[in-house]
């Protein structure tokens, strides 16, 4: 699945989606920075498994990153499990007042509209995915 940034927290994937340039990879470098492991930058494989989906890095690019105005990094990677799906955009309301899915293999994984560009976003990540993650 190309596009998306996905890390761990916590031994729980989250998928951060959005257009170039709409801060998955900034989002992942602030995520890491509090602990985080990298799953895949700019894409990742997803394996279901009963009904959960393992998040893990693509064979390709596995364990490198963009770091903007540095260049490409190499950077330790793991798996786990789909837990959140952060869909980056400025447009996210204050208070969800529901909880959509995105439905991926025909599994359905919790997901909120994120602005990145908000203080404290990655601490904001870890609670988005303690409060509305999916822990099967």
């Amino acid at each position: 699945m190309a596009g998306v940034t996905v890390v761990a927290v916590d031994g729980h994937a989250i998928m951060l989606s959005g257009p170039p340039g709409s801060g998955k990879s900034t989002l992942a470098l602030g995520l890491i920075d509090r602990g985080a492991v990298l799953i895949g930058d700019d894409g990742i494989s997803l394996l279901r498994e009963s009904t959960r989906l393992l998040a893990t890095p693509p064979p390709n690019i596995a364990g490198k990153i963009e770091v903007r105005n540095v260049g490409i990094v190499e950077i330790a990677t793991t798996s786990a499990p789909l837990a959140l799906v952060l869909k980056l955009t400025p447009d996210a309301p204050r208070f969800p007042e529901t909880v959509s899915h995105e439905v991926l293999l025909d599994v359905a994984i919790p997901a909120l509209a994120f602005d990145p560009a908000l203080a404290a976003a990655p601490l904001r990540a870890e609670w988005a995915l303690r409060t509305h993650g999916a822990f099967v």
